[in-house]
């Protein structure tokens, strides 16, 4: 089971518009449909958010690999946060219900601008195929009994918090580049620091 969706997708909507907003994610849309193609679409969307299934874990690490980097490589799009958990799943109709999307969903509220967050599963088919995972430690899920492992994947390169615009949160480089002060954040446009300026407690700094 895998959670994905965009990290600025709210504040580009308060900032830009709602057009605006529904461009990008209609940007994101296409690519998951292209990075999907031949396992079926998503199972559903939940605003800017995708819930992907794939039949095990080497698969689902296979396309968001290359749905990541894509993502990346796109100017248009914010950073996106993904969660993937593997286990038992009850289908009714067209929807996936169960404790395994249960810890996917949660695990994805904790993952932040451009993190793909795990559990052990997931980890080690990545580390298998060589991909570099790091051991975050146990943590406490909300209605999810005991603590559960979790681990990031780097399947697309780590991005630069210092380089993450606070308010939007797409990553540099951008068209042109913007900091506000010789020691201050990225911005990607003026209208972004604007309203950071305005209300910087609404966006708080990658760490």
């Amino acid at each position: 089971m895998a959670f994905i969706d965009l990290a600025g997708f709210s504040a580009i909507a308060d900032v830009y518009g709602d057009a605006a907003a529904i461009d990008v994610l209609e940007i994101f849309e296409s690519m998951v449909r292209e990075a999907l193609s031949g396992y079926g679409p998503p199972i559903k969307w939940i605003g800017d958010e995708a819930m992907l299934s794939f039949p095990e874990p080497e698969i689902a690490i296979q396309v968001l690999g290359a749905l990541l980097q894509a993502c990346r490589k796109e100017p248009r799009l914010p950073l996106t946060r993904t969660a993937l958990n593997h286990g038992p799943v009850i289908r009714r109709a067209n929807d996936l219900f169960g404790t395994t999307v249960n810890i996917a969903a949660r695990i994805a509220s904790l993952a932040s601008p451009g993190q793909l967050l795990a559990t052990r599963p997931i980890a080690e088919a990545a580390a298998a195929k060589g991909i570099l995972t790091k051991d975050l430690g146990k943590v406490a899920l909300r209605s999810v009994a005991g603590e559960v492992p979790l681990y990031e994947i780097e399947v697309a390169p780590s991005p630069d918090p210092a380089w993450i615009d606070p308010v939007c949160k797409m990553h540099a480089p951008y068209a042109s580049y913007r900091r506000a002060a010789p020691e201050g954040p990225w911005f990607c446009s003026p209208r972004c620091e604007e309203a950071y300026r305005k209300s910087p407690q609404t966006y708080p700094l990658a760490r």
